[in-house]
């Protein structure tokens, strides 16, 4: 099996978080303090929140929560009480923060924000990934993601049971409709022909560039695919495909070139994956588990730190 390498809770993912918490300490704090929380609340006054999850989900991003404490130099220390990839059940705590009051003020919307929305990514993932479980068929997300969040989110969807697709340009070839209809000149290229030159690429390492291991080709029709299967790209993606049509092209890929995965995209929605996936095909990709996910609802909650 060819596979795009996997996002995980690595300094990479460390790094990318901590850029928003930066700009999201700008945001609320501008060249200022927290107004409200300096003068209400004394500054040596110490207690202790327990964030917790109103509803039922899926836990994404808690191994983020000390990389943001420690981004905001917060006087706070981080308990987790569960795992990244795990349910949540609604009112069961998922961490705890104790320490200073006004750092648990200042860094609560911060915090909030960022697991909520990740959590929710994890959450819609997790019900798309149940449909289709007990297939072979693996389910991916896509680049459709908000932009500056594209590894937080896509290290959700694997904490939600999906599978990575390629992070960005750098890490595939995947040769798609567009590319197609303009590289060719005034004669749009062909499937094969793209799928041909882009292994060939892959091969000579042109210049002082590593190319990335895999070749994906976009197909629209039964005919592109006859023609692009020969040459043998690691994935050929078949685009808004009906469902019988997503069967012939398996049929017609075990028959020439098993050895390339197929790949459906498009019209991929809670209420169809099932179908798609009942097809035989290896991958579905879906933009939605990013794009439409909801957040999950979080809660920071005051608990007494001095009971036993």
């Amino acid at each position: 099996m060819n596979d795009y390498r996997p996002v995980v809770a690595d300094e990479v993912l460390e790094d990318h978080l901590r850029s928003l918490v930066r700009l999201s300490i700008a945001e609320d704090l501008d060249a200022a303090v927290d107004w409200t929380t300096v003068c209400l609340i004394d500054e040596t006054l110490r207690g202790g929140c327990q964030l917790v999850p109103r509803s039922a989900g899926i836990c994404a991003g808690l191994v983020t929560l000390p990389w943001i404490v420690d981004e905001f130099n917060a006087d706070l220390q981080v308990e987790l009480l569960t795992r990244d990839g795990e349910k949540l059940v609604a009112g069961q705590p998922m961490a705890r923060l104790v320490g200073n009051v006004r750092d648990l003020l200042t860094s609560e919307r911060t915090i909030l924000n960022l697991l909520s929305r990740l959590c929710g990514v994890a959450s819609l993932t997790h019900l798309y990934a149940q449909q289709i479980a007990g297939s072979p068929t693996r389910l991916y997300d896509t680049r459709k993601t908000t932009p500056g969040w594209r590894r937080l989110e896509k290290y959700a969807v694997g904490c939600g049971g999906g599978h990575n697709h390629r992070t960005g340009l750098y890490d595939g070839f995947l040769i798609k409709d567009n590319h197609l209809a303009l590289a060719g000149g005034r004669n749009p290229l062909s499937p094969r022909v793209a799928a041909e030159r882009a292994m060939q690429w892959r091969s000579s390492r042109c210049d002082h560039l590593l190319a990335p291991e895999i070749v994906e080709v976009e197909v629209d029709s039964l005919q592109q695919l006859a023609e692009v299967l020969p040459v043998g790209p690691d994935i050929v993606l078949v685009d808004n495909f009906a469902i019988e049509q997503i069967r012939e092209a398996v049929r017609l890929r075990d028959q020439v070139n098993p050895a390339v995965e197929l790949e459906a995209s498009g019209n991929v929605t809670i209420d169809t994956i099932a179908d798609i996936a009942a097809t035989g095909i290896e991958r579905v990709s879906c933009g939605a588990l990013t794009h439409q996910a909801t957040w999950l609802d979080l809660g920071l909650d005051w608990f007494d730190t001095t009971a036993s």
